[in-house]
């Protein structure tokens, strides 16, 4: 082997020692955070919301926000900015990250702490009159009605989920991590006796940059291929897919209408939101109503055969931005391009937020503008206007009869509306500490009693609705069990032995905590995300049956990507089954159901139009990493220090390469021996 060989053996080996040596200093130097959920970029079609870092992520040195009076040494007196807050729970909710926009050159960045238990006092980062821009009521549309004149929805709103913040704002849960921060906060950074902090200082790095900025319309643009610098894009438009099943066999391949068929639509949404990504129970403002109606259809199921109308289960998705699934299905079905039109619709009830505390009643809502019209005929008194709901879409349409079930007179009851406390404690979802997963499934809550009241509620109603006999109303039936285990999986536990029964096996296990929010797609084309499945499946099982087919017939379909056959009247969904008693093996089986799914993709993008003021333009940014850290950092003084000693060191170093390269024929010759040689 040659000498040339052997330095690069020598050069390879000194390369893996040093990329080892990164790693283990690197180890040494950060303490990543292991589950943090940021603040992400949205726009529309005028601004953009939410928060991003610069693109190496920003760095500031950890305060702890204590008290209000502890606010001033972020904003003014602290001598080391730019600071990195630490907001605790309660100061999160009750001050809000609005206070430090106004001092954001001396704030990196947020980290707010999510509280073990819910604030009492309430909270809510939507606005206070929700999607009001998008709803039925404008000037030219009972304007006394618009903008919230009438009813203030959401009393509690801040509408700090539709502000714009120019630092990172991320949320961390109160475990380990938490511990570890407040610890390294505690030992470096706290002033003691009103002293000044000594160096090393403990910060952190929070990275969440976003590639998307200004508005939809720039985005678009920006994600064509003749234009983009980023090959994937930069930002998505929000689209999911709507979910909706019929009690008669429609022909999904014949669009348009329906000679003879007569359509009650029996509404509600299945998304909802919060300000931090990915943190969305939805327990009140989407759960209640989704669990209600799947219920209500359960205990329709034997009893639609004797209805002369038939029942169209929906559960619209982005209904939270500006309505984005229920729009979607009025733009089609304006074009023929659905099922069924405008023109099949009898009717429409929709199921809103409907959880009852001890002294909750339901209160039916309905449009005083369209009573006005000889050919709308619903009965309850009206003294206000329709709080948000899909309903109000069809509404802008046409005149439909229909009402808004939910659990509010005016204002809303839910006081954490599109926030990380609408959860299974707002619901009083209580289980003893000492049962375990299976038997708290098991258990039938008192919030689950109530909320089986309310779905019978819903069941009868659409029943008489869709030419039921009233003799006959009373046999119909929620089953509490059924409300209790739904409940269960989607705000408390995905993973459960009664859900997996309902799926492939290829989804035991896979499903994290659920969380409703509406989700993109990175190819972007709509994509049918977890939430929208899970509804879709437990539909499917609940108002379907068992179809005398082999799974041999669905093997090529075993990928997550055809979890459904779909045929022109029939879907077929191959499931795992329950346990065999004494076994591990499964009575897998077929079902055979009407349920399908539809596109929950604003027409806005459909037809290009970014600027509309019809229809949602909500779009996401991407991103390309969202992580945070926090390490040890020196004062600007020795930072300097060592800077400097290092150009220097790199100084002397090309010197000293250029004087050995330069006098290397002398330093590195050897003497030769004579060619006449002899030994």
């Amino acid at each position: 082997m040659d000498l040339l060989s052997d330095k690069w053996i020598v050069n390879v080996v000194l390369c893996l020692l040093f990329v080892g040596n990164c790693n283990s200093v690197e180890k040494k130097i950060y303490i990543n955070l292991n589950e943090t959920f940021p603040c992400v970029r949205l726009l529309n079609a005028t601004h953009q919301i939410g928060c991003q870092s610069s693109l190496s992520g920003d760095v500031g040195v950890l305060h702890l926000l204590e008290s209000e009076e502890n606010l001033d040494w972020v904003l003014r007196t602290g001598p080391n900015p730019p600071y990195m807050v630490i907001l605790e729970s309660t100061l999160f909710t009750r001050y809000r990250p609005c206070s430090l926009k106004n001092g954001s050159s001396r704030v990196a960045g947020v980290l707010a702490v999510q509280p073990t238990s819910n604030p009492p006092e309430g909270f809510s980062p939507h606005t206070s009159c929700p999607n009001e821009n998008t709803g039925v009521y404008s000037e030219t549309y009972g304007p006394s009605y618009a903008h919230c004149n009438v009813t203030m929805w959401n009393p509690l709103g801040t509408g700090i989920s539709y502000e714009e913040f120019d630092f990172p704002i991320f949320s961390v849960k109160d475990d380990n991590d938490t511990e570890v921060i407040r610890r390294c906060y505690m030992e470096h950074n706290r002033a003691v006796n009103g002293s000044t902090p000594q160096y090393p200082l403990c910060a952190m790095q929070l990275m969440s940059h976003m590639a998307a900025v200004t508005d939809t319309a720039t985005c678009m643009r920006r994600n064509a291929p003749t234009f983009s610098l980023a090959p994937d894009g930069v930002c998505d438009p929000l689209g999911d897919a709507n979910i909706w099943a019929s009690t008669k066999p429609l022909n999904s391949s014949t669009k348009g209408h329906k000679d003879g068929v007569s359509v009650v639509i029996a509404a509600t949404k299945l998304d909802s939101r919060s300000f931090f990504f990915d943190v969305a129970p939805g327990a009140d403002s989407a759960a209640t109503g989704l669990v209600a109606l799947l219920a209500a259809a359960s205990a329709l199921h034997n009893a639609t055969a004797e209805l002369n109308r038939t029942i169209l289960y929906t559960f619209f998705n982005g209904e939270t931005f500006d309505y984005i699934g229920s729009s979607r299905m009025v733009y089609d079905m304006a074009k023929n391009d659905f099922t069924v039109d405008l023109d099949n619709i009898h009717s429409i009830l929709e199921v809103g937020q409907v959880a009852l505390g001890p002294d909750s009643r339901l209160w039916l809502h309905s449009d005083p503008v369209s009573k006005r019209n000889s050919s709308v005929n619903v009965e309850p008194n009206v003294t206000q206007p329709l709080p948000p709901s899909s309903f109000q879409r069809f509404l802008l349409e046409r005149p439909i009869p229909g009402v808004v079930i939910e659990n509010h007179q005016t204002s809303f009851t839910n006081k954490y509306y599109q926030s990380m406390f609408d959860n299974a404690e707002y619901l009083k979802l209580n289980y003893p500490p000492n049962l375990t997963p299976e038997e708290q499934l098991e258990l039938v809550t008192d919030s689950a009693k109530a909320l089986t009241e309310v779905a019978t509620t819903v069941a009868r109603g659409l029943y008489l609705q869709a030419g039921g006999e009233l003799a006959q109303m009373s046999r119909i039936q929620a089953d509490s069990e059924l409300v209790s285990k739904m409940l269960y999986t989607f705000l408390v536990r995905v993973n459960n032995s009664w859900f997996d029964q309902l799926v492939k096996s290829d989804w035991t296990g896979v499903l994290s905590e659920l969380m409703l929010y509406e989700i993109n797609t990175s190819e972007r084309k709509v994509k049918t995300t977890e939430p929208a499945l899970m509804v879709q499946c437990i539909l499917a099982n609940l108002t379907g049956s068992i179809a005398n087919i082999t799974e041999v017939y669905f093997c090529p379909f075993s990928s997550p990507n055809f979890l459904f056959l779909c045929c022109q009247i029939y879907s077929y969904l191959w499931v795992q089954g329950p346990v065999r008693p004494n076994s591990t093996e499964r009575d897998s089986f077929c079902v055979r159901s009407l349920v399908r799914q539809s596109k929950a993709l604003s027409p806005a993008f459909e037809l290009s139009e970014y600027t509309s003021k019809n229809y949602s333009t909500w779009a996401e940014s991407r991103w390309s990493a969202i992580k945070g850290r926090i390490f040890l950092v020196a004062s600007h003084d020795l930072e300097m220090l060592t800077l400097g000693v290092g150009v220097g060191v790199l100084l002397m170093s090309l010197l000293l390469t250029y004087i050995v390269s330069s006098k290397a024929d002398i330093l590195f010759s050897s003497g030769r021996e004579p060619t006449n040689a002899t030994y």
